[in-house]
């Protein structure tokens, strides 16, 4: 539709638009609202590299991908208080986070100074391109760099670190309830009773058998709603929870569940197990242990350990219990 004149001639210019509504002809102000092509355009459109460099305090358990060569990297969700990226290997690829500083704080995340109310981070749609390395990482209009590092495994007093009982006992009584029985213990999207997987891994724990609990991540992994199924946050919890403590079949043990999560979960979560097989642990759940060694307080880092997302904290405080039966029960005579 010609919107000033439709007559041309020598100078005359030819102005077009789309149809103006009603509330446009009557010159009342309107918003205009994004067309399909933008999402489109942010999927395929290069980030800016020559944006200025926003600090954070990046994990060291990231550290090689970000001192490494510039990478590609696409997103795979951006949410407010946090972008995950998927970055492509000879292995299959990492994850790292750029989080925002009231985000759990996981060990393959960089960590803002700012928090999400803020609005930091930018809102890109999955598949967006990225970049990491050459010192930060670039997605959008977003550049970060590390101005400092921080080690996401928590610095126990030895290998095989003793547990206070009074802190174990409150730990259990946080996650379970102070009276109720761990087999009323449930996770939203798990499945409950006794033929459940969650009670074929408390029968595992009774019987201190070690393979039989390896077994239950065939029925865990992958299990429940989300980036980080509550199955999965249960198996890295253990995962990490047997390093820690210095279990002798750890390193077995994590081999085994980090080999059934291919093609079985979410590529963020798979990327959490391994960094749990390292000993590479969330914030949250570092502090947990320092508590349970009397290194620091426990009860708030417990309360904020089960406040991490919906299930995932509490999930992760299921595996740390897992792993402290199974160390008591399958190590006592050693």
């Amino acid at each position: 539709m010609r919107t000033i004149d439709d007559t041309t001639g020598p100078g005359t210019r030819l102005t077009t638009s789309a149809p103006r509504g009603r509330a446009a002809q009557a010159g009342v102000p309107t918003i205009p609202l994004p067309r399909a092509s933008a999402q489109a355009t942010a999927r395929t459109a290069r980030p800016a590299r020559s944006a200025t460099a926003v600090p954070a305090s990046a994990s060291t358990g990231v550290a090689e991908l970000l001192r490494g060569p510039v990478r590609p990297a696409r997103v795979l969700m951006s949410v407010p208080a946090a972008v995950y990226l998927h970055v492509p290997n000879d292995r299959g690829g990492d994850v790292v986070g750029v989080l925002t500083s009231d985000a759990a704080r996981l060990p393959l995340g960089c960590m803002l100074f700012r928090p999400s109310n803020g609005r930091p981070l930018v809102s890109l749609p999955s598949g967006a391109p990225a970049e990491v390395g050459g010192g930060r990482i670039v997605v959008g209009d977003l550049a970060v760099s590390a101005a400092a590092w921080w080690n996401p495994r928590p610095k126990l007093p030895s290998l095989r670190p003793a547990l206070l009982p009074e802190g174990v006992r409150t730990l259990r009584n946080a996650l379970y309830g102070e009276g109720v029985p761990h087999s009323a213990f449930t996770l939203p999207g798990l499945p409950t009773g006794p033929g459940g997987p969650l009670a074929a891994l408390r029968g595992a724990v009774r019987r201190a058998d070690l393979d039989a609990a390896l077994r239950t991540a065939t029925r865990l992994i992958g299990l429940g709603p989300g980036l980080t199924p509550a199955g999965d946050d249960v198996m890295a919890g253990t995962i990490a929870g047997l390093v820690l403590l210095g279990h002798p079949s750890a390193e077995r043990f994590a081999a085994g569940v980090y080999a059934l999560a291919a093609g079985r979960t979410t590529e963020l979560s798979r990327a959490l197990l391994r960094h749990a097989a390292c000993g590479r642990v969330s914030g949250e759940y570092a502090a947990v242990l320092h508590g349970l060694v009397g290194e620091r307080p426990l009860a708030p880092a417990v309360a904020g350990l089960l406040a991490t997302g919906s299930t995932s904290g509490r999930a992760m405080a299921l595996g740390l219990c897992t792993a402290i039966d199974l160390v008591d029960r399958t190590m006592r005579d050693r």
